[in-house]
Order: structure tokens, then C-alpha cells, then sequence
């Protein structure tokens, strides 16, 4: 329910809209489905690093996700490797800038990527071919030749 103009139907308003992060043309988290923590971020921020929480822990639940179809949500459970718990969830940590609100937009980047890497269809299947008269004839010479080369190696001069 895209809204173009800026009235509304009477019954919604901008603020009762669920926030949607648009992945792709197809896919759209809701904001309710990712879960932040705030930790103390172990790199720079001088004496502010022991005051503030300025690392961001973002918790998505890749398993269960309704904005997920079963394929991307397969490929990303795949994807995402050890940052996947037995529950089904994904654990991304950002903690390279002194703002948390950097920390926030790139935890959420990285998400937003990684299901767009999830939602592009797998490349298909090699078809085995097999090799061309010329590549084995080829492969024959050369293969006498290297023959030749180490028969001459061995023979002994008398």
C-alpha cells in the first residue's frame, strides 16, 4: 500500500504505518522483526568507550521472518553462517564507529545486503561437455612429447 501524495485514508496516519525497510522490489522487513542491543563497543572512542554503548547488536529471525520467502530464507540461513544460532537467528555486530546511529545504519546495511545476496536465484547447474577431437589430439602430442623429453633423461651414454 504505496501512498504517494501526502493524504492519507482517514482511518490511517503516518505514525500508525509499520515502518518497512525496503530490501527488494519483491521483499520488505518489517521494523518489528529486527531486534537491537546496545553494548559497549570494544574498539576506538577514547575515554568515551567505557561511558557509552555505542556497539550495535542487531537479532534478526531469519527461520521464522513472514517477510521471507522459503528459497531466501534457506540461502540466507546458508549465507550467514556463523552469525546463525540453532534458533533460526541472525546475529550481526557493528561497532566500528563512535555513533551508536552509524553503528545502527550499518548493522541494518549489512542485514539488508545479505538478504539481497540470499534473494538472487542460485546460478544454474553446469552442464558437463565433453572434450573436442582437436583439445585431444593436443593433449596426446603433448603428452608424447613430455614422453620423449624423459625417455632421453634415463638413456645412458656409453
Amino acid at each position: 500500500m504505496a501512498y504517494h501524495d501526502e493524504t492519507l485514508p482517514r482511518a490511517l496516519s503516518w505514525d500508525k504505518l509499520p515502518a518497512m525497510i525496503v530490501v527488494t522490489a519483491s521483499i520488505n522487513l518489517d521494523e518489528s522483526e529486527i531486534e537491537e542491543t546496545f553494548v559497549r563497543a570494544s574498539g576506538p572512542g577514547g575515554q568515551n568507550v567505557n561511558k557509552v554503548s555505542s556497539a550495535v547488536q542487531l537479532r534478526f529471525d531469519a527461520r521464522r521472518s513472514p517477510s521471507l520467502p522459503d528459497n531466501v530464507s534457506v540461502r540466507l540461513q546458508k549465507l550467514a553462517g556463523s552469525r546463525l544460532t540453532s534458533e533460526g537467528v541472525i546475529i550481526i555486530t557493528a561497532q566500528t564507529h563512535r555513533s551508536q546511529e552509524r553503528n545502527r545504519a550499518e548493522a541494518l546495511a549489512k542485514l539488508v545486503e545479505m538478504i539481497r545476496e540470499a534473494a538472487k536465484p542460485p546460478p544454474p547447474k553446469r552442464r558437463p561437455t565433453k572434450p573436442t577431437k582437436g583439445s585431444k589430439e593436443r593433449r596426446l602430442e603433448s603428452k608424447g612429447k613430455r614422453s620423449e623429453t624423459k625417455k632421453l633423461r634415463s638413456e645412458r651414454p656409453e
